[in-house]
């Protein structure tokens, strides 16, 4: 067993105060990360390290620091990060509880430093808010009002404020000129809590929009809180040409561009970026702030989508080395000036690209970040999967480790799932499966599957194969699925369930969430570690 090296409280406090590089990975799943951590701890679960680990970690020899609550996760994350090339890999002393003996500050939630930074702006601008039941009169009454909902189009669809428009984070202050042109008009920001809704109508003071400008206080939580009706499956999204003429367009470029210079952001090209990345003496993070659509039409190469307004809300997550250099792309100057003075902001060395033209736009399509081979498995195809399924005595069992709610949705019939994390010696949910001659491992797309696979074969020393295509393959050939959740072998812990999303919530866990907002300024000071400013 390989002995690595072990970093105390103390060690990585002074790093992160020091702004040194530093990755403190979480390596448990998303709910138990989520009911306690420190506060730039990244949620990098095991289960599917290999996946994510080239593009958030970018640089083989950045110093990382992994934890666990006790269960053993963070020495095979050691493991695996140190046979993928990772060369300084350490553990965190005494894991979680160490912190907390230490004196360490922990956290509740997810996205928590996205989430603390939102609440320390309000908590210094004081930024305007109106409460549901005045936002619900404005519009009652018919006054000049317009409500922007700064979330992702998808969660917009699946509750929104009546009569809102879907403007996610980084598009606002591009648009709102065109979406408000009258400067009487109320534009009220919304969000499903608080963040995003702060960020949304901060942004636009700062940017000197002259609308009266307020976010909705507590989002779509208040508005239920409030008891008002909520509007589902809604598509009213912005125009892509708002805010794009001369004038408009002008007037936000100068604005944002005066923030940035405020905030310290420091201005690149894309030569120098891709200089930086390929140096590797220092980690280098490159994103495109446009809409998904945009950035998939056409990109630089080597710059990964991040919409700005996500990239504000899920900061840890896209760029999990604190202390790492981030660059910003767009082709308005508008939204990586915005994103970018909030990233410096966030105590965050960050750059937006000057100078690009159309033609540097070279790459298309979704993201493909380098991923490592896995050792090779047998595969078997859709067709001959569901032979041997009909087949009693072939005694195979399917095994689906997709996200838990993929497999919810839609899985092979008889399917068993199971976190993959949760495959070692010490927790085995294999044992609850019954008895079996074979195993085909499966996921959405297989991507995480073969990397599963090899550790089915080592535990049971029965054969394994990984299905062709994985369940989407499944799908596309015609095949039958089932719904829900009669063969889960692992507890539903890969993802924590938002007290904000959903239309089922619990008042108690919606006032408990909001509560939870309201302290993370304090929880802030006793951490001492941000170094958050607001201009």
């Amino acid at each position: 067993m390989t002995t690595y090296p072990v970093r105390t409280y103390e060690d990585v406090r002074e790093a992160l105060l020091a702004r040194r590089e530093i990755a403190l990975l979480d390596v448990r799943e998303e709910d138990p990360h989520a009911q306690a951590h420190p506060l730039f701890a990244a949620n990098f679960p095991l289960s599917k390290l290999e996946l994510d680990a080239y593009t958030r970690l970018p640089r083989r020899d950045v110093p990382i620091v992994l934890l666990d609550a006790g269960e053993g996760l963070a020495e095979r994350a050691a493991d695996k990060l140190t046979a993928l090339g990772y060369t300084e890999v350490a553990l965190l002393a005494g894991g979680l509880d160490g912190w907390i003996r230490a004196g360490g500050e922990v956290f509740r939630d997810v996205n928590v430093p996205s989430k603390a930074f939102g609440e320390f702006v309000d908590a210094r601008r004081h930024t305007p808010s109106l409460s549901a039941a005045a936002v619900e009169k404005l519009l009652t009454d018919g006054d000049d009002v317009i409500v922007l909902d700064a979330r992702r189009f998808d969660e917009y669809q699946t509750m929104n404020i009546p009569g809102s428009v879907s403007v996610p984070g980084a598009e606002l202050v591009l648009r709102a000129r065109a979406l408000a042109p009258d400067p009487k008009t109320h534009v009220i920001v919304n969000c499903a809590g608080r963040t995003r809704s702060i960020i949304g109508a901060q942004s636009l003071v700062n940017a000197g929009v002259p609308n009266p400008i307020a976010a909705l206080r507590n989002g779509t939580i208040g508005w239920t809180l409030a008891g008002q009706s909520l509007e589902h499956g809604s598509n009213r999204q912005f125009d892509p040409q708002a805010g794009l003429d001369a004038d408009k367009l002008g007037a936000s470029r100068n604005a944002a561009r005066a923030l940035a210079d405020r905030s310290g952001v420091g201005r690149t090209t894309l030569d120098e970026a891709a200089r930086w990345a390929a140096a590797a003496l220092h980690t280098t993070y490159r994103f495109d702030v446009r809409t998904p659509a945009e950035y998939e039409r056409a990109h630089a190469p080597g710059f990964q989508g991040a919409p700005g307004g996500q990239l504000v809300q899920e900061t840890e997550m896209f760029a999990p080395v604190r202390g790492a250099r981030v660059v910003l792309f767009d082709d308005d100057g508008v939204r990586a000036n915005m994103t970018a003075s909030w990233l410096a902001q966030m105590n965050i060395e960050v750059y937006v690209v000057d100078g690009a033209v159309p033609q540097d736009l070279t790459a298309s399509g979704a993201w493909r970040g380098a991923k490592p081979e896995p050792a090779p498995t047998p595969t078997v195809s859709a067709e001959e999967l569901s032979a041997l399924l009909a087949d009693s005595s072939s005694g195979a069992i399917v095994i689906d480790v997709t996200a838990s709610a993929n497999h919810v949705k839609a899985h092979i019939p008889g399917a068993w799932w199971l976190v993959r994390s949760r495959l070692s010696n010490t927790i085995d949910d294999l044992r609850t499966l019954p008895d079996a001659k074979r195993y085909v491992v499966t996921c959405a797309t297989s991507a995480l599957a073969p990397f599963a696979a090899p550790e089915i074969a080592a535990l049971t020393g029965k054969p394994v194969q990984v299905l062709e295509g994985g369940t989407s393959g499944w799908i596309r050939a015609g095949l039958p699925t089932e719904s829900g959740d009669a063969h889960l072998a692992s507890p539903r812990i890969d993802r924590y369930r938002r007290p904000y999303e959903g239309t089922d919530n619990a008042r108690e866990a919606m006032n408990a969430y909001l509560e939870w907002e309201y302290g993370l300024v304090a929880q802030l000071e006793r951490d001492g570690t941000h170094g958050f400013f607001v201009i």
